[in-house]
């Protein structure tokens, strides 16, 4: 049963790059009611003011007070302070990845969360890829995932290690779909131009056995968003940043092969045919749809898809990753 949707009031906090777009989105969503904006740097405040004509409010309570949502698009070492006072308040939040600095901070939102009885949601934003999403339900118990995130180097994302900027992406995505503890982690990072690791790679265990080995680098010459997964009789490949996915799938082989049947032998004589199943990808803005699902959720009252606690758990396994350096 749809509950009679009403816009939620939302203000948002940052109003760089991200929060920009973010402001946008909300304007154009109608599921929301863009109330405007806080920024710490009020010369660039009244820039996004004048250029966009976006409600810049000049404190972080007058914008916390006036909206149901607060959207959380400010620097990561400022997550956790913005997060406790628009929870303390009542307010749901969208917050941005990494959920906080640390997990000792994304553990204590979650509790201020349940406490306060309000929705949050973290904006890993790959788990809405339409390649993804295409995917998504054809990924049963994959053993062996390649994960590979590479970016040319952008001086705005240095002020964190790049395990956080970029692989924290991949690191969410296989967490929802590994369906299994994580048992070990080996990762090596190297800096070559920032004062943290801008290229790195990490192993990451199961107790089930799967294993993911995940790249990310920010000094890369060419763009690239791309997982591979591999399970029992399928090869399933995703390309986050084309949007495209390859679903290759093996089935016994008829006894009679027709002529264009890709058949496979092995050493034992079993025959295996080999069948290409890519799903229709639907084109979508992933940000938006964000957005709009913790609309959803909390119209609904029902669980945010990327909740807090996967937030959370995304960085552990990176704090782990990063540990090792």
């Amino acid at each position: 049963m749809k509950t009679e949707q009403t816009m939620l009031k939302a203000g948002v906090l940052g109003a760089g790059h991200l929060g920009k777009i973010h402001l946008r989105l909300l304007n154009q969503s109608d599921k929301f009611q863009l109330l405007g904006f806080y920024d710490a740097d009020a010369d660039n405040a009244k820039k996004v003011e004048a250029e966009f004509g976006y409600k810049y409010f000049d404190t972080i309570e007058a914008l916390i007070d006036a909206v149901d949502v607060v959207d959380i698009v400010t620097p990561t070492l400022s997550h956790y302070d913005c997060a406790k006072q628009a929870i303390s308040k009542g307010k749901h939040i969208f917050i941005e990845k990494p959920i906080t600095n640390t997990v000792h901070e994304a553990e204590s939102i979650r509790a201020l969360v349940a406490e306060n009885g309000v929705k949050g949601q973290v904006g890993h934003v790959e788990r809405f890829n339409p390649a993804f999403i295409a995917v998504k339900d054809q990924l049963d118990s994959p053993m062996f995932i390649e994960a590979h995130r590479l970016a040319e180097f952008n001086p705005r994302g240095t002020d964190v290690p790049v395990v956080l900027d970029l692989m924290i992406h991949d690191i969410d995505v296989i967490l929802s779909v590994v369906k299994s503890k994580v048992k070990n982690v080996s990762a090596s990072g190297v800096s070559v131009i920032s004062d943290t690791p801008d290229i790195a790679n990490a192993r990451i265990e199961f107790v089930n056995g799967c294993v993911a080995n995940l790249t990310a680098s920010r000094i890369s010459l060419k763009n690239m968003r791309k997982t591979r997964f591999f399970q029992r009789d399928a090869y399933i490949s995703v390309d986050f940043l084309e949007k495209k996915c390859e679903v290759v799938k093996m089935k016994d082989a008829p006894e009679t092969p027709g002529d264009f049947d890709m058949v496979l032998q092995n050493a034992e004589g079993v025959k295996k045919q080999i069948y290409f199943d890519n799903p229709e990808i639907a084109a979508n803005n992933a940000i938006l749809d964000e957005l709009e699902s913790f609309a959803d959720a909390i119209n609904n009252n029902t669980t945010p898809i990327v909740t807090l606690h996967d937030g959370t758990e995304a960085l552990r396994v990176a704090t782990m990753i990063i540990d090792q350096f």
